[in-house]
């Protein structure tokens, strides 16, 4: 009996290791195949090639990694970096691993640990990849602004020509609401990227915030002329950047454009107004007053300036009883009357 039991155990062992040659045969093999499939560019197949291999010969870090890099050919980012991390299980110290997780993390937007791995990449002096501006981008989306800003003067030092880092500083300084410092840098990211018109816009919004109308309007316009759509956002941006540089012939026209779209929209009714009355044509506020009041009857800024507007036009009894009116009903505009003032202190 004991031969017996011998004789199967030697034969059993020597199945098993047939058995893992023969796994680690198919392993190799498909991973080869997967290999030539994506040399040919053809990626979906090469990812069917190392799904298989992973069955023959499970965790390889060699075929993770090439499996990773495949699926980031086709854009599928998340599936990627799980293959990498698998990757990095078995190869912590991997500098294609390391390099791979800190650009797929920033695309995966796993902010903290795009941090971590570039500042891996940095200590052990690994790839060729911008890390200080996957750091700083990814402080930015973290909303640490102090660090984001110290990783983009490193990655500016790294590379003076990339626009997105200038970029990114300006979107810190907004965030901080510095916002002569984000238009310089604005100015800096679009002379790097000219066609950025999304860029533009923003870079009028900044101008607008300063504010600095004049420089408002030549962003919004050359926004425009580069492609952006002209949207009532837009066009309401634009016509307020006019009114306030008292270019009433260029922004009432915009505001009454976007108040077809928004006929009942309370604050542009108001604005259009308003514009109106800086402009002189106090009837033409006056009507437009009136129609804000039949959306709002307790707007008592719409009827007090209504009442102003009558008083410009020289009927200074009816408008003054509609500013009585008006500070009745509000008695915190009696202190704008007093000092001759507009709602919003003009």
């Amino acid at each position: 009996m004991k031969k017996y039991r011998l004789v199967w155990l030697l034969l059993s062992t020597c199945a098993t290791t047939t058995a893992i040659a023969q796994n680690a045969d198919s392993a190799s093999y498909y991973h080869q195949q997967g290999i030539t499939e994506q040399q040919a560019r053809r990626f979906r197949e090469a990812e069917k090639h190392f799904a298989k291999s992973d069955q023959f010969g499970h965790g390889n870090t060699a075929n993770l990694v090439e499996w990773g890099n495949v699926l980031v050919a086709q854009n599928r980012y998340m599936e990627a970096r799980e293959k990498f991390l698998e990757a990095e299980k078995k190869d912590p110290e991997n500098p294609v691993i390391i390099e791979n997780l800190a650009t797929l993390s920033i695309n995966a937007r796993k902010w903290p640990e795009a941090v971590k791995y570039a500042q891996l990449m940095q200590a052990k002096k690994i790839g060729t990849k911008p890390v200080n501006f996957i750091i700083a981008k990814a402080y930015y989306e973290m909303e640490n602004y102090g660090e984001a800003l110290k990783y983009c003067e490193r990655a500016f030092r790294d590379d003076s020509t990339k626009a997105e880092v200038p970029y990114i500083a300006g979107r810190c300084f907004v965030e901080m609401s510095n916002y002569k410092r984000a238009e310089g840098c604005y100015q800096q990211a679009i002379a790097r990227d000219p066609k950025n018109f999304n860029w533009m816009f923003e870079a009028g919004m900044v101008a607008y915030a300063i504010p600095d109308d004049k420089k408002a309007v030549y962003w919004f316009e050359m926004a425009a002329e580069k492609g952006y759509k002209r949207t009532d956002v837009y066009l309401e941006n634009l016509a307020n950047a006019y009114v306030n540089m008292k270019e009433y012939e260029k922004g009432i026209p915009l505001l009454k454009t976007v108040l077809e779209h928004r006929p009942h929209d309370a604050e542009l009714i108001y604005n259009v107004g308003d514009a109106y009355y800086r402009n002189k044509q106090y009837q033409d506020a006056i009507d437009t007053w009136d129609k804000l009041l039949v959306i709002d009857k307790k707007n008592m800024n719409a009827l007090y300036m209504i009442g102003m507007a009558y008083q410009k036009k020289g009927d200074t009894a009816k408008g003054e009883q509609l500013c009585n009116q008006a500070i009745a009903l509000d008695p915190s505009l009696k202190d704008l009357r007093q000092e001759k003032k507009m709602p919003g202190g003009r």
